[in-house]
């Protein structure tokens, strides 16, 4: 049964999370426009092809005036979260940036608001640990009954890369998206600026349709990642970015003395 199949019948937050899964092993590459309220989280599942929701912990974030990297309390992340599982019929993936001190409890709390995915980063922790971790949600996902959990497990290697050998930083990557696996998550993402022999070295360490990815500026188009065997794309603060960069035009063309811009439509 594909993704799409199940996606039609789905009721349960454990029918929810194995119709995510399903999506990540559909052949089609699977696009994440992510979202950070209701109202975006609406218009974004509504929107043709949208086949998920995912959160974007930045734009949350600073939704609520909060810098990003855990300065948001953790009950007004899930708040948050919580509120946009319950405002779409679709499978709702969660950004839970490294899991605020105690990523499975983090996890055990999304489930409970219907969250059937979400991503967890290692912060570039020792691997053992950040492994041990990766561990422990998955644990927690069974315990929850869920047990087909899309966790997200997410590594900085690249994000953090600057002044760094490019075979060291892939190498590193490659053992840390290794022992995410063996841990139990399902995928493994790697967000960062990627040229496409990185793609191609990381999507034949960790399997095809296991590595997803934001792809930036430079990186691969899509249809180039899904010939390349990537599971999914999602694009973090960039759709927020998006919008406040369509706000601030409005607001420079109202100082000029215009209105709205043409094709503007009531979405909200």
């Amino acid at each position: 049964m594909t993704g799409a199949d199940i996606l039609g019948t789905m009721t349960s937050t454990a029918e929810r999370a194995t119709a995510l899964l399903s999506l990540h092993t559909d052949p089609a590459l699977l696009t994440l426009v992510n979202v950070w309220d209701v109202a975006s989280a609406r218009v974004v599942a509504r929107t043709e092809g949208t086949r998920a929701i995912a959160t974007a912990s930045h734009s949350i974030a600073a939704m609520y005036g909060y810098e990003d990297g855990e300065h948001i309390p953790r009950d007004l992340m899930l708040e948050a979260v919580g509120r946009i599982a319950d405002a779409v019929d679709l499978p709702v993936t969660a950004d839970l940036e490294a899991g605020y001190g105690d990523a499975a409890e983090t996890v055990r709390r999304a489930i409970g608001l219907g969250v059937v995915g979400c991503n967890i980063e290692d912060q570039l922790q020792p691997v053992a640990g950040a492994a041990a971790v990766v561990e422990a949600v998955m644990r927690v996902a069974v315990d929850e009954g869920v047990p087909d959990f899309v966790l997200n497990a997410r590594t900085d290697a690249f994000l953090e890369a600057d002044g760094k050998d490019p075979d060291d930083v892939l190498a590193d990557a490659t053992a840390r998206g290794r022992a995410f696996l063996d841990a139990g998550a399902p995928v493994v993402f790697v967000p960062g600026r990627l040229s496409e022999e990185q793609v191609i070295a990381l999507v034949d360490a960790f399997g095809p349709l296991r590595l997803t990815m934001l792809p930036f500026p430079g990186c691969p188009p899509l249809g180039r990642l899904q010939e390349l065997g990537v599971a999914r794309v999602s694009f973090g603060p960039f759709p927020q970015w998006v919008a406040m960069t369509a706000l601030q035009d409005m607001v420079g063309a109202v100082t000029r003395g215009e209105g709205p811009p043409e094709g503007t439509r009531a979405l909200t």
